[in-house]
């Protein structure tokens, strides 16, 4: 099988017929064992599926969904990007995470910016990459089973795929909160944190595919959106599955407590005294922070410092370079080893403590001599 009919293998494309002659384009993650873990072959396949359904004027709904029940996208294919990594002996940036990064965030750009409305059927595990695809979505579905994360601390790696921007729009420190620690969202958690427009139980995915079918499309995208929006919150579908209680009203009050340190180093203090609390969520939030990378929580802390003001493009840009800078560094070859090569959750940090990350080691992340020459690969985006 050739490069071209892997991608076609594992991103399924079709069309479903609506109404006014309509139609209703449909790309599907079938990488089922690996939770669809994004490959570049996969990222390249939808890219070009979606510029084309962009421009067509019969498609006017996208719906971005992934096989099986386990997952919806998992995160991008970390076990190949180590590999690249190990095989690598020439000086940075590595030219095949280069194109990589920049083709993942040209995509994820894609969705941010997508001219019609599209929906993602976040269902399942939704982690890393996959919450790059999901976020910039204008429909963003969750359902029971749902579980979003961005856990890159645990590999030595950050919040990626535009999280700089879209957890910076959280609402407090809620975004920095899930960056430091890791902590999963079910999708009661999604909806109240922003991340989430819909639930819907999850044996209601056809029904969502049908409910979508019959929508009276117009010419006006404005009013496409509403009348989506009017479809997927109606009671024969939203109403079919009761949320669960959700941990983000429980304890922002807590959340917003220990975030309120004035540097890393306190909030480190608080995120310790969690580790023994009530809430299974929260001590396990303190707990994978304690085990992280410290590296990665220094950068976290940094990039939601610069963030703060910039453009979405801006931080994809800024993103190509930290995540170039991730691949030059040892955390994240260590990280992917200890999680998901040996599985012996005993990642060997450098440094392996907060006080001994240096403000110049994290400074050269963003300073890398090639910064400029690297990000011209994304100029194009405004």
């Amino acid at each position: 099988m050739n490069g071209s009919e892997a991608a076609a293998a594992q991103v399924l494309i079709r069309e479903l017929p609506a109404r006014r002659g309509c139609r209703i384009g449909i790309a599907t993650l079938n990488a089922p064992r690996s939770l669809n873990a994004l490959t570049l072959a996969m990222i390249r396949r939808l890219a070009a599926t979606l510029r084309l359904w962009a421009r067509d004027p019969e498609i006017v709904c996208v719906v971005l969904e992934g096989m099986g029940e386990r997952a919806f996208c998992a995160g991008g294919d970390v076990r190949s990007l180590r590999d690249v990594i190990l095989a690598y002996t020439g000086p940075a940036p590595n030219p095949w995470a280069q194109e990589f990064f920049v083709e993942e965030y040209r995509l994820d750009y894609l969705i941010h910016r997508f001219p019609k409305p599209l929906v993602v059927w976040g269902s399942g595990a939704v982690m890393g990459g996959g919450l790059g695809l999901m976020a910039g979505a204008s429909h963003r579905v969750v359902t029971e089973t749902s579980r979003l994360a961005m856990p890159e601390i645990s590999i030595g790696l950050y919040p990626d795929v535009g999280a700089s921007w879209f957890l910076r729009r959280l609402p407090s420190h809620m975004g920095l909160f899930l960056a430091l620690t890791g902590a999963p969202l079910d999708g009661a958690d999604a909806r109240v944190a922003g991340l989430a427009d819909a639930f819907v139980a999850a044996s209601q995915r056809q029904a969502v595919l049908e409910a979508v079918a019959v929508v009276d499309w117009t010419q006006s995208v404005a009013s496409n959106h509403d009348r989506l929006r009017e479809a997927l919150c109606s009671p024969e579908i939203a109403a079919t599955q009761a949320q669960p209680v959700c941990n983000v009203q429980r304890y922002s009050a807590t959340i917003e407590r220990v975030l309120q340190g004035r540097n890393l180093e306190q909030v480190a203090e608080q995120l310790a005294t969690l580790k023994d609390h009530e809430s299974p969520w929260l001590a396990a939030a303190a707990a994978t922070f304690e085990a992280g990378s410290p590296r990665s929580a220094a950068l976290v802390w940094e990039i939601w410092r610069r963030a703060r003001d910039l453009s979405l493009a801006d931080v994809f840009r800024m993103e190509l370079v930290l995540s170039l800078q991730c691949c030059a560094q040892p955390d994240l070859v260590e990280g992917v080893r200890a999680l998901l090569v040996d599985r012996d959750r005993k990642p060997r940090w450098e440094p392996g403590t907060l006080a001994e990350v240096s403000p110049a080691l994290i400074e050269e992340y963003f300073s890398p001599p090639w910064a400029e020459r690297v990000v011209q690969a994304l100029r194009d985006l405004v």
